[in-house]
This record gives structure tokens, C-alpha cells and sequence, in this order.
């Protein structure tokens, strides 16, 4: 009997979205080797754009950094299996009394930076959480905080990753920064577009002062961004 040409079309397309969403999965372990890139990395290279990024060891970033990052964007990292689920309920909370703000933790922004898209979407989402439990799980804590130091974005003009992120802002290398400049970069870290932390605002000055505050009186975050609790 001949073949339906609906079925097989519509069989090859359930074949390919299979592979497709799988293929995050496959590729995570080789990041334990591979140094990622990240899919705003791909698109500015896509577009013919610049990209600036010098990949750079964990161990030979500044504390303050991570230190600061993980006080602005993931303060449970250590404690979390890939979702922050107090965090998010904080956020909807705070949604509720008319402020928002982002409530995804590292592994989160991780998988959204190397395999799916920007914006906000229920899409998105789904496939965005359980990917960050397999990312957490496959690469753990450390890898998976080196690999977000090294893929964010800071700054407008292609510049991702730390290294960069402090040469631009600072002029000076990421394991040269003060607990003051990683504040000031961890506060850029929603909008590197539009914030500057070479030229800080009051808003911004303002962030970075509650992130040094926190930063200081957080030995438990303190403790996991140096890697001796959680990893």
C-alpha cells in the first residue's frame, strides 16, 4: 500500500522537534570539556556583529565576583537542585504588589543562555526548568557557575564573560576586582545594554551598595561562591 504523504511529513517533523529538544541534554556533558557558547554569542556572529569573550578559569576570577553575582542573582545556589523554588514564589509575591523582577537562579539563565531564547514566555519556561536540573546535575555547581561567569552578557557592544565585562567597565583584568566593581557589575547583570557600571546612575550606585551590604553579612553565600559548601 503507498505511503500517506501526511503521515510521513507529519512523522519526520515529531522526529526532528524530538531531536531538537533533546539535544540540549546530549550536548551539556561535553561542556564539562568544551568551553560553551552561548546563543546571544551566536546571533551577534550571525549578524555579523562583535563579540568579545575571553574564557577565563573560575579559580583565577576575583571572589568578590561571584560572590556578588550569586547575592544578586542566585543567592540559594548552593542549596537549590537547579530551581530556586522559594525564589520564584518571592517573585510572584512580589508581582502581586506591583513589583517585578526575574526569578531564575544560574542554572536557569545557563540553559536559557546556551540553548534557548530571550524574553519571557511559558514556552520558554518549561523547557528552561528542566533543563537547569540537568544542568545542575550533569555539571554541578562549580562548572556551572564558571560556565555563567563566562557566557553573561556585560556590557553593549558584544562583550560577555567576565574578563571582558571587567576590561570594559574597568580596564582592568576580572581577578583584579574589588568587592565595590563586582557589585557594580553583578548590578548590570539585567540590562547590560542600558546600565553601566563604568558610569553608574544613583539607581545603580544605590544596588551595588545593597549587594556590597549583603555581600558582607552573607557568610553561607560567601562560603559557596569560594566553593566550600555545595559543590
Amino acid at each position: 500500500m503507498p505511503r500517506n504523504p501526511a503521515k510521513t511529513l507529519l512523522r519526520a517533523l515529531a522526529i526532528l522537534l524530538a531531536c531538537l529538544l533533546l539535544l540540549p541534554y546530549g550536548l551539556t556533558p561535553l561542556y564539562w570539556i568544551v568551553r560553551p557558547i552561548s546563543t546571544p554569542m551566536l546571533w551577534r556572529w550571525a549578524r555579523g556583529e562583535r563579540v568579545e569573550r575571553i574564557w577565563v578559569p573560575l579559580e583565577t576570577i576575583s571572589p568578590a565576583l561571584p560572590l556578588a553575582v550569586l547575592i544578586a542573582e542566585d543567592a540559594r545556589f548552593c542549596q537549590h537542585a537547579g530551581v530556586d523554588w522559594q525564589g520564584v514564589q518571592a517573585a510572584i509575591e512580589d508581582a502581586e504588589d506591583g513589583e517585578v523582577r526575574g526569578a531564575s537562579g544560574i542554572p536557569q539563565q545557563v540553559a536559557k543562555n546556551l540553548f534557548l531564547w530571550p524574553g519571557r514566555s511559558y514556552v520558554r519556561k518549561a523547557l528552561e526548568v528542566p533543563l537547569a536540573y540537568w544542568i545542575d546535575f550533569v555539571l554541578g555547581k562549580r562548572r556551572t557557575l564558571e560556565i555563567y561567569l563566562n557566557i553573561a552578557e556585560w556590557g553593549p557592544n558584544g562583550e560577555f564573560g567576565a574578563e571582558a565585562g571587567a576590561r570594559r567597565a574597568f580596564g582592568r583584568s576580572a581577578r583584579e576586582l574589588t568587592l565595590h566593581e563586582a557589585a557594580l557589575l553583578a548590578a548590570i547583570l539585567p540590562n547590560p545594554i542600558r546600565r553601566s557600571a563604568a558610569r553608574p546612575r544613583p539607581v545603580l550606585l544605590r544596588l551595588a551598595a545593597l549587594y556590597e551590604a549583603r555581600a558582607l553579612r552573607s557568610p553561607q553565600v560567601d562560603a559557596c561562591a569560594r566553593g566550600r559548601r555545595g559543590w
